[in-house]
């Protein structure tokens, strides 16, 4: 698949829609090896109505989530190749380790996220993310995701 992957790609891969799609760019990608992907931070995310309306703040979860979805492409492009909608297959998070949140990501900003397999296979697969927005790691985290 050519690089970059936009919105039209990742949704053929991914079966996560609008609100909860946390992928908005795949940049690079080295198959059962290693991810980058982006996520534009907007003020109209909708989680931003009550995290915190004052003081809105992404909620670290969505990051770790949003790291776990980037990995889900690489594992889903690693295992099965380019698919078409019809024949998505589902990846379920199945746990987190290692977390770390060690800075605000606020509206405005871009996180690029990168996902590094540890341990690969047919379908369970671990990973270990970080998140930057500009040079800085916001988050950190391991999880391990299950494809099918």
């Amino acid at each position: 698949m050519k690089l970059p992957l936009y919105y039209e790609d990742i949704i053929k891969i991914l079966p996560h829609r609008y609100p909860f799609l946390m992928v908005d760019r795949i940049i690079e990608m080295e198959s059962d090896k290693r991810v980058v992907g982006i996520k534009n931070v907007t003020a109209n995310e909708p989680f931003f109505r009550g995290h915190f309306p004052i003081n809105p703040v992404m909620p670290g979860v969505l990051i770790i989530e949003a790291m776990a979805q980037v990995g889900g492409v690489l594992a889903c492009l690693s295992v099965h190749g380019p698919m078409d909608k019809e024949k998505q297959t589902p990846v379920f998070f199945m746990s987190m380790d290692k977390v770390k949140f060690r800075k605000p990501v606020v509206p405005g900003d871009q996180l690029r996220l990168e996902a590094d397999a540890l341990r690969t296979g047919s379908s369970i697969w671990k990973m270990a993310g970080k998140a930057f927005v500009e040079n800085a790691l916001v988050a950190e985290a391991e999880f391990v995701a299950k494809i099918g």
